[in-house]
């Protein structure tokens, strides 16, 4: 099966158990029920389990990503770049992109991950 990136506007018991692994941290119905129209929820899905995500707030013509995570089991086989790729190219209408500094990953390879992105670092995050 192909690996699909989805904006999820409701969740399936799998998808709610998946973003467990995801996002240990985070209470998941909580962040179901502040989904909108400018609060979105992008994850990417193979065989039906979600692998990553992400959280899109947009204000304006600008998207602020925040939470991108990958699994641990799936890190460095492209997914965090396809997922966040696809976000962008699914929300070609905004002009400004920020992507904040929120993870917990080792900050070399978060910083490198985000220039392979196209993004340049900018105090507590990065913009493109």
């Amino acid at each position: 099966m192909k690996l699909t990136i989805q904006r999820l506007t409701s969740l399936t018991t799998q998808d709610r158990i998946d973003l467990t692994k995801v996002w240990p941290e985070i209470d998941i119905s909580q962040l179901e029920a502040q989904l909108s129209e400018t609060q979105r929820m992008y994850a990417a899905r193979f065989n039906d389990r979600l692998l990553a995500a992400l959280q899109l707030t947009i204000q304006g013509a600008q998207g602020k990503i925040t939470q991108l995570q990958v699994r641990e089991v799936t890190r460095r086989r492209g997914v965090g770049k396809y997922l966040l790729e696809e976000t962008l190219a699914q929300n070609s209408a905004l002009a400004e992109w920020w992507v904040a500094d929120d993870g917990a990953d080792e900050q070399d390879i978060r910083a490198a991950f985000m220039q392979a992105c196209g993004f340049r670092a900018q105090g507590d995050g990065w913009t493109r």
